[in-house]
């Protein structure tokens, strides 16, 4: 289902919601952990794993393909599930994948409006304020405004289409690819994509910025 509206987020708001939840989560290990039932040794490779191996670097290779292969990207648009899948990128979370791409005229973002609908094989764990009432809300009803709070500010003359993911369909966003970028490797693209950039609520880097 998509939106076509302009969008707006609360990025510094859940600074006082990830204090809390990170003590609420805390808390919760250091129970279960005392009971025996984790290991939290194990915990922390899987965290890590979803955070840095499994997470935004699996999307950042799809996205550096499809910018550097015409045909891979055709795929990618007409069959995401299977050209993700291509790259040994599938599992639960991301068995119905949609792509989106970013264009000088279109801006795509993605929203879960009734839940956190997110593509763990490409993207790794969901940000806190993917799930946070605010974003979920205010996406849909101001999308230009909260991809202002994020520092992406777009001419007034290109359209924000906000899509909402859902349970059976989850979407991928396929940022533009930066200028000057021209004969770089696919290893070299991925380095600008951003996880923000594949859910449409930031841009890919451009050569030379900071990381």
């Amino acid at each position: 289902m998509a939106h076509d509206h302009d969008h707006h987020h609360a990025h510094d708001e859940d600074h006082s919601e990830l204090g809390e939840m990170d003590l609420r989560v805390r808390a919760l290990e250091s129970v279960l952990t005392q009971k025996g039932y984790i290991d939290p040794a194990a915990l922390d490779v899987l965290i890590d794993t979803y955070q840095t191996k499994i997470g935004p670097r699996n999307g950042a290779r799809v996205v550096a393909r499809a910018w550097a292969d015409p045909a891979f990207h055709d795929w990618l648009m007409k069959d995401a599930t299977a050209a993700i899948a291509s790259l040994g990128f599938t599992g639960r979370q991301g068995e119905h994948m949609v792509a989106v791409a970013n264009t000088d005229e279109r801006h795509h973002m993605v929203v879960c409006t009734l839940c956190s609908c997110y593509p763990w094989p490409v993207l790794g764990l969901p940000p806190t304020w993917y799930k946070s009432a605010p974003y979920r809300s205010r996406a849909v009803k101001d999308p230009r405004g909260v991809l202002a709070e994020f520092g992406v500010q777009l001419p007034e003359s290109v359209a924000i289409r906000v899509w909402d993911s859902t349970a059976e369909v989850r979407y991928l966003v396929i940022p533009q690819r930066p200028a000057g970028t021209e004969g770089w490797s696919e290893e070299q693209l991925a380095e600008l994509v951003t996880r923000d950039s594949m859910i449409g609520t930031g841009l890919a880097r451009t050569p030379g910025a900071g990381q």
